[in-house]
C-alpha cells in the first residue's frame, strides 16, 4: 500500500548507550529497529508497566505511587474536564526510528495504519463533541493514505488542525507539495526538533537528521510558516537528549529563535518543551544505560501539583489507529484503554460523549513524566 511513498531514510540510526554519568544518547551511530520488530520483552505494554512498578522508590515521596501523590496534594480523584482536544494517532508507520520514541514507530510498522472506515468514525464522533482542536499524530501521520482527506474534513468543520510532523518526512518525493498544502489549509505544524544544534539533534534522532530538518524548516518558511501568521503557525517541539527534565520553555524559546535564525536563517513562532516519558524505546535506553531508577527519582521528586489542572488526560480524547479510546497518548502506548464508570471500554465506532466525560482516568508511574518540573503535555509545559 505504501510502495509509492518511497519510505526511505538515511538517518534510521541512533546512538549507542552512554554511561550514566554522561546522561546523553551517545556519540556514534548504530541502526535502531523498533521494539516490535526485535520482539523484545519491552514491546509488550504490560511488561513496560511492570518494569516501572518494579523500580525501588520506597524512599521517595509516597513510595512513587502517583494516586497517593495526587491525594496528598488535594486531588483524591483525577476528574475529566470539558473535552477540548480530539487527538487521533492515525498510524505507527514512520520514515524514522528515533531512539527516544514513545510510540515505537518506524518503517516496519506498516500494519498499524488507520483505515477509511475508522477515519469516518472519528469524524462522526468529532461532530458529537465541542472539541475545538484536532491533533493528528503518529508515527508520521502524513504517511497515512487518508491524511489529507481527514485534514480537509476537519477544516471544513471549522476545527483547528495540528499536524505533528517529524520534519524529515517533508523531504520524501511524494511530499514535496505538502508544506504549501498545509499552509493553504491553515494547519498548525508542530515539528519535532530535539535541539537547535546539530550534535544534540543527531544524537537523539540519527546522523544527518539535523541537516534534513533545517531543509524542511526552510520549505515551511517558504510556504509562509514561522512569520507570525496565526493561520500558518510553526511550532517546534523539543525534549531532552538524556535522562533529565526539559528546560524552562519560555526562557529557551528566545535562545532557539536566535540560534536558528543566526546560523540557518530559519524562523518559527513558538517552542514547546516536553519531558521524555519513561516508556517504549526511551524506557529501553534508561534500562540499558543504568539511568532508570535515577530518572524515576527525578520525576517523583519534581512532582508539581500546579500541573494537575492542565493535564492533557483531562481535556483530551486519544484515538488509536484501530479506533480504541484512551485518556491520553501515553496511556495509549501502554494499552491502558479509557474506562467508563461501569468498567467498560468503547471504541470510536460506538463513541458516547457522556460515557467519556464520566470516565475514570487511568494513572500509573509514567504519569510523573507529565507532572514533573514545569509539567509536560502535547501542548508543552503546563505550569
Amino acid at each position: 500500500m505504501f510502495k509509492d511513498t518511497q519510505i526511505t531514510d538515511p538517518t534510521q540510526t541512533s546512538q549507542p548507550v552512554a554511561a550514566p554519568e554522561q546522561q546523553q544518547l551517545g556519540q556514534k551511530s548504530e541502526r535502531v529497529l523498533s521494539l516490535y520488530r526485535r520482539r523484545v520483552p519491552l514491546a509488550d505494554p504490560q511488561y513496560q508497566i511492570d518494569t516501572l512498578n518494579q523500580v525501588d522508590l520506597d524512599h521517595r515521596p509516597h513510595q512513587g505511587d502517583f494516586d497517593q501523590t495526587l491525594a496528598a496534594h488535594g486531588w483524591p480523584k483525577l476528574q475529566p474536564a470539558a473535552l477540548e482536544i480530539f487527538q487521533i494517532n492515525i498510524g505507527k508507520l514512520c520514515n524514522m526510528t528515533c531512539r527516544h520514541c514513545h510510540v515505537d514507530s518506524g518503517p516496519d510498522r506498516t500494519r498499524e495504519n488507520m483505515d477509511r472506515a475508522t477515519v469516518d468514525a472519528c469524524l462522526a464522533a468529532l461532530d458529537q463533541t465541542t472539541a475545538h482542536t484536532v491533533d493528528l499524530t503518529g508515527g508520521a501521520p502524513e504517511l497515512n493514505p487518508h491524511f489529507r482527506y481527514l485534514v480537509e474534513q476537519c477544516v471544513a468543520r471549522g476545527k483547528h488542525v495540528i499536524d505533528r510532523c517529524n520534519l524529515t518526512v517533508l523531504l520524501l518525493p511524494t511530499m514535496s507539495d505538502l508544506p504549501q498544502w498545509l499552509a493553504d489549509n491553515k494547519v498548525e505544524v508542530v515539528c519535532s526538533l530535539p535541539h537547535y544544534r546539530r550534535r544534540n539533534t543527531d544524537a537523539q534522532r540519527g546522523d544527518g537528521t539535523f541537516e534534513q530538518s533545517i531543509e524542511a524548516l526552510k520549505r515551511l518558511n517558504k510556504a509562509g510558516y514561522g512569520q507570525g501568521d496565526p493561520h500558518r503557525q510553526l511550532t517546534l517541539m523539543t525534549n531532552p537528549v538524556g535522562a533529565f527534565l526539559s528546560k524552562a520553555q519560555a526562557r529557551a524559546e528566545q535562545e532557539w529563535k536566535t540560534g536558528l535564525w543566526k546560523n540557518h536563517g530559519v524562523q518559527f513562532d513558538r517552542l514547546i518543551a516536553l519531558n521524555n516519558m519513561p516508556i517504549s524505546r526511551f524506557l529501553e535506553w534508561l534500562e540499558e544505560s543504568g539511568n532508570l531508577k535515577r530518572y524515576m527519582e527525578v520525576l517523583v521528586n519534581a512532582f508539581n501539583p500546579m500541573t494537575v489542572p492542565g493535564l492533557m488526560c483531562r481535556n483530551t480524547v486519544s484515538v488509536s489507529w484501530d479506533g480504541r479510546l484512551y485518556d491520553c497518548d501515553f496511556n495509549q502506548m501502554l494499552d491502558l484503554e479509557a474506562q467508563g464508570q461501569d468498567k467498560t471500554h468503547r471504541t470510536i465506532h460506538d463513541f458516547d460523549p457522556a460515557w467519556f466525560s464520566q470516565r475514570s482516568i487511568l494513572t500509573g508511574r509514567h504519569c510523573f513524566g507529565c507532572t514533573a518540573g514545569s509539567g509536560s503535555s502535547c501542548g508543552g509545559s503546563i505550569d
